[in-house]
């Protein structure tokens, strides 16, 4: 006998940026969007952050139909808010791949962006980048 698999209410994807990964629960429903239990206002204050989150939604043109939940985990508040960004633009893709992947492909926002943190190299005194103290004499 088959298994029967329950369709689930939400659509699932991650989106990630240097060390942050962002499970994103994108609920066709409108409501609010949560990061790790608070409202995304709060866990990412300020202007410049709330333009950044809600570009995938403005870009697509869909502000108030849906809501979602994101679990972050990783890197630092810059990184998470990028990270947060490509999975709620993936989950618009899974939602509506005709119509707001080409939308959200101009804007940019399903590119992952590959820049992470160098390693330490052996040798060198410290971190990635820094040179051993020369001798004055």
């Amino acid at each position: 006998m088959p298994k029967k698999t329950k369709k689930s209410n939400f659509i699932f994807a991650v989106g990630r940026r240097k060390r942050a990964i962002a499970r994103v629960r994108l609920f066709r429903k409108p409501g609010e969007i949560t990061v790790n239990d608070k409202p995304i206002g709060d866990y990412f204050p300020g202007q410049l952050a709330k333009k950044l989150y809600l570009k995938p939604f403005e870009a697509v043109g869909v502000i108030d139909r849906y809501s979602a939940s994101v679990k972050v985990v990783g890197s630092g508040p810059s990184g998470q808010l990028v990270a947060v960004t490509h999975g709620l633009s993936r989950a618009l893709v899974k939602a509506n791949e005709d119509k707001f992947k080409p939308l959200l492909k101009k804007y940019d926002l399903l590119t992952r962006d590959p820049r992470k943190r160098q390693r330490r190299q052996a040798g060198k005194g410290g971190k990635s980048r820094r040179q051993k103290q020369s001798p004055k004499r």
